[in-house]
């Protein structure tokens, strides 16, 4: 049973950690939390359902439409909701990404409805393996565990070794002298919203298969993910999915011994994190003096 916890909790952790990391690229470029995310997630899955509901186009190639789609979408909130405020405060830019997330919700309960669907991604997750006796690993599991482990190394190498990345990087820790030496800042947050945009709609996809799918159904998955990202560091790519993995595995032994909690453990990782190291577990803790 302990075994069976571990691989469930890790697995489901894996995608809060995969949705997590586009909170945390859109946090460590332009310092903004992106209350959006979930429903910018949650339109792109509508848009690959969409696309092999009535094209009837093989899932690879819906898969790879939506994922442009989702980087042009996460483009377009940059620069129709974030660019024009003119010297907006922290609050201020909060509020506009929860204008965006109400505004797609909306969208996507006027055009596709409110009751769920069912979304399906070539990969037989009735399909089960026990590599140690008593441990069932379905190739959903499967699926997450290799998908986290690419994307992981890919950004590794494009913020280490290319042009654009370092670029991002130097965004983040200062902008004044990021323009200076010539990077154009305003371009670096689109791509960022766009790479956090295609990190999500990987994630959605995930919960869409493992669940239904309707306007409402990255709501809770967010806010898991936002807990994993606060637990592991919003200032760190690869404390967040070792956020999403602790969260994961918290949430299932939480639930095994008290199940009637569960859905409230996410909430309390996030005040006690707070409460205790508000720079989550894994990034530097900084103090700023004025």
């Amino acid at each position: 049973m302990i075994g069976q916890l571990i691989v469930e909790g890790l697995a489901i952790g894996a995608c809060y950690g995969l949705l997590a990391i586009g909170v945390v690229i859109i946090y460590k470029t332009s310092e903004v939390v992106n209350f959006a995310q979930g429903e910018m997630a949650m339109f792109s899955t509508f848009i690959a359902y969409h696309i092999l509901l009535h094209y009837h186009y093989p899932f690879w190639l819906a898969f790879i439409i939506t994922m442009v789609f989702a980087i042009l979408l996460g483009v377009f909130i940059e620069f129709a909701f974030l660019r024009p405020a003119k010297e907006p405060t922290a609050l201020g830019l909060i509020v506009l990404t929860l204008g965006a997330e109400m505004l797609l919700m909306g969208l996507a309960g006027w055009k596709w409805g409110a009751e769920q669907k069912y979304f399906e991604i070539p990969m037989s997750f009735s399909a089960t393996h026990e590599p140690i006796k008593g441990v069932i690993i379905s190739d959903w599991a499967i699926g997450v565990f290799v998908t986290a482990a690419i994307l992981m190394t890919l950004l590794y190498l494009f913020f280490k070794y290319t042009r654009v990345g370092v670029a991002m990087k130097a965004t983040q820790q200062n902008k004044n002298a990021a323009k200076i030496m010539g990077v154009r800042v305003e371009r670096m947050f689109s791509l960022a919203w766009g790479l956090s945009s295609f990190m999500g709609a990987i994630a959605a996809m995930f919960f869409a298969s493992r669940a239904t799918l309707d306007p409402n159904f990255m709501m809770e998955p967010f806010l898991r993910a936002f807990a994993a990202a606060v637990l592991g560091g919003l200032m760190s790519i690869p404390g967040v999915l070792i956020g999403g993995g602790l969260l994961g595995l918290i949430e299932n032994f939480f639930g095994y011994v008290w199940p009637e909690w569960k859905p409230i453990v996410a909430f309390l990782v996030i005040v006690l994190v707070l409460c205790v190291r508000p720079s989550g577990l894994f990034a530097k803790h900084y103090v700023k003096k004025v």
